[in-house]
C-alpha cells in the first residue's frame, strides 16, 4: 500500500464518508437532494479531518508504534515524522476552513469541536487511557451528527450516534488490550485494572449497545427493514466473544458490526 494512503488509514476514510451520507439519509430521506451542497462541502471536511486525526496519531505514536505497529509508515520508515505532523496540521486546517462553507452554525460546531478535540486527545487524553477512549468514542458519533446537522435535523441521528460511541467504546479498549506491551507511556484501562477487568468494561459498552438497539422498535421510530439489526447485534456479541477466546478477530467483527449497525438505521428509516 501507497505510505501515504496507509497514513490516512483508508478504511476509517471510506467509514466517515459512508456514515456522513447515511445520517444524512437517515434524517432527511427523500428530501435529501434538497442539501446536497451541504453534503458535498461536508464530504471534503470529514476526509481532512479523518486523514489530520490519523497522520497526528501517527506521529504522536512514533516510539509505541516500533513495538505494536512496526509496520505502518513511520516506524517503517518510509514517511519522516515532520512530515507526517506537517500533513496533519495542514489536513485539519482545511477540515477547519471547509466548516465555515457548511449551510449551519450546527455543522460548523461540530466540525471545529471534532478539530479541537483530536489535538486536545493527542496532547493529553491519549495518555490519560480511558478518557482518551471516550473521546476517540465521540468523535466517531459526530460524523453521524454531522449528517443530521448537515441537512438540519441532528435529532433523528441521535440513538444510532450514541450506538456507535458504544461500540467504538468497545473497539478502543479491545485495541488497548492489543497494544499493551507498546503503549509504556499511557494509563490505559488494561494497565490499570488489568486485561480481563478491561475486557469486562468493553462487554458491558457493547452489551448496552445491542440493548439500546431494541429502543427504535420499541419507539415505533423505524420500519420492517430495521430488523437486519440482528446481524449487527450478532456481530456484536461474535465480537465480545472473540475478545476472550481469539482476540484476534476482534477487529474483524466489530468493523463490520459498526457498518451494519448504521445500515440498519438507514434502511429502517427510509421507508417510514
Amino acid at each position: 500500500m501507497n505510505r501515504f494512503v496507509q497514513l490516512s488509514r483508508p478504511v476509517v476514510v471510506i467509514m466517515g464518508v459512508l456514515f456522513l451520507f447515511a445520517a444524512a439519509l437517515i434524517a432527511a430521506g427523500d428530501g435529501i437532494s434538497d442539501h446536497l451542497r451541504g453534503l458535498l462541502i461536508a464530504v471534503p471536511a470529514v476526509i481532512a479531518f479523518v486523514i489530520g486525526g490519523n497522520s497526528i496519531n501517527d506521529y504522536s505514536d512514533r516510539e509505541t508504534d516500533r513495538i505494536s505497529h512496526p509496520n505502518r509508515p513511520i516506524p517503517s520508515g518510509r514517511i519522516e515524522p515532520q512530515t507526517a505532523l506537517r500533513i496533519g496540521i495542514v489536513s485539519l486546517t482545511v477540515s477547519a476552513v471547509f466548516s465555515f462553507m457548511l449551510p449551519n452554525l450546527t455543522a460548523t460546531c461540530i466540525v471545529l469541536a471534532a478539530c479541537a478535540f483530536i489535538v486536545i486527545y493527542e496532547l493529553y487524553l491519549k495518555k490519560i487511557g480511558f478518557l482518551g477512549n471516550i473521546t476517540i468514542g465521540v468523535l466517531t458519533g459526530m460524523v453521524l451528527l454531522l449528517g443530521g446537522a448537515v441537512v438540519y435535523d441532528v435529532q433523528k441521528c441521535y440513538v444510532v450516534a450514541v450506538m456507535i460511541f458504544l461500540i467504538s467504546m468497545g473497539k478502543e479498549i479491545a485495541s488497548d488490550i492489543e497494544d499493551m506491551t507498546g503503549d509504556v507511556d499511557r494509563n490505559t484501562l488494561p494497565r490499570r485494572l488489568g486485561v480481563q477487568n478491561a475486557r469486562y468494561v468493553a462487554t458491558a459498552f457493547l452489551i448496552t449497545a445491542v440493548l439500546l438497539s431494541v429502543f427504535p422498535i420499541l419507539s415505533g421510530s423505524v420500519d420492517t427493514m430495521y430488523v437486519s439489526m440482528i446481524i449487527a447485534d450478532i456481530l456484536i456479541s461474535a465480537a465480545i466473544y472473540s475478545m476472550y477466546v481469539r482476540p484476534d478477530n476482534f477487529q474483524r467483527l466489530i468493523v463490520p458490526a459498526m457498518f451494519m449497525t448504521v445500515l440498519s438505521f438507514l434502511l429502517g428509516s427510509v421507508t417510514v
